[in-house]
């Protein structure tokens, strides 16, 4: 039988090594990425309750190449955009860059781009055109906390009418109540179709810009995770692999083959 300071000694180690297990345990648990992300077909979207889209087989496959099984859960694009402010450890895509959000995020990409457009109902355009700055007045809808409200603000117009989703601006627009609509080109057609019109309905009013779109994580995110995550977005757009995704998607439009990491937690 070993003496009693051997048994506490034994006990004391023992006891040491469960409290390691248990602090990596949840630091593995705290590191770990919720993967957020919206409707906004073709790039991120709900076919059968399945995350589907552009972007959504660019995570995919970045998952695959790090073992990462974690499922992409489909929410309000508010409500993900809140817990990427707030929360460590959270990937939102796709999240169109800019000065104002490379200060409070990391930004991985560009995954695509997009024009900043706005649209209006099929025959209206020359009646708005010929307003001059006098369309800056109109009702003009977007969904909520979205970079497209703050583009069309910057641009003057101060009649901005927000939505909760990109479906719903659409149906707005050609309800009348809004006169125009501003949103990312590549999303237009499909955003239409799921709110039960097409493209051949509106015609575009003018471009504000083009926007490039990324993978996004909060602060406070793990940086060994953001670094495994360019690496593998790196060795896809060197490999082939994003170029064949973006094509499948997005056809003759322009493959951004670039890999950058914007914002917070530089390398």
């Amino acid at each position: 039988m070993k003496p009693l300071s051997a048994a506490i000694c034994t006990f004391r180690k023992q006891l040491a090594n469960v409290v390691l297990a248990l602090a990596c345990v949840s630091g593995a648990m705290a590191s770990e990425l919720t993967i957020l992300s919206e409707e906004w077909p073709p790039i991120t979207f709900s076919n059968n309750k399945v995350p589907d889209g552009m972007a959504v087989e660019v995570v995919n496959a970045i998952q695959a190449r790090l073992g990462n099984p974690q499922a992409i859960a489909m929410v309000p694009f508010a409500r993900a955009y809140s817990l990427l402010l707030s929360t460590p450890n959270i990937m939102q895509f796709t999240i169109g860059r800019s000065d104002e959000r490379e200060k409070l995020m990391t930004l991985l990409g560009p995954i695509a781009i997009a024009k900043t457009q706005v649209f209006t109902r099929k025959g209206n355009a020359a009646r708005l055109i010929a307003l001059g700055d006098a369309i800056h007045k109109l009702p003009i809808g977007t969904y909520r906390h979205s970079i497209f409200s703050k583009t069309a603000e910057s641009q003057g117009f101060t009649a901005i009418e927000l939505a909760a989703t990109p479906q719903i601006t659409a149906n707005m627009l050609m309800r009348g109540r809004v006169e125009m609509w501003v949103d990312g080109s590549l999303a237009i057609p499909a955003i239409l179709k799921e709110a039960g019109y097409s493209i051949d309905d509106v015609e575009p009013v003018m471009t504000l810009d083009s926007l490039e779109l990324y993978l996004a994580f909060s602060p406070g995110t793990n940086g060994q995770t953001i670094n495994a995550w360019e690496k593998a977005l790196r060795d896809m757009k060197q490999d082939g692999t994003f170029g064949r995704i973006h094509q499948k998607w997005l056809g003759r439009e322009p493959v951004p083959l670039e890999t950058r990491r914007l914002g917070l937690n530089p390398r």
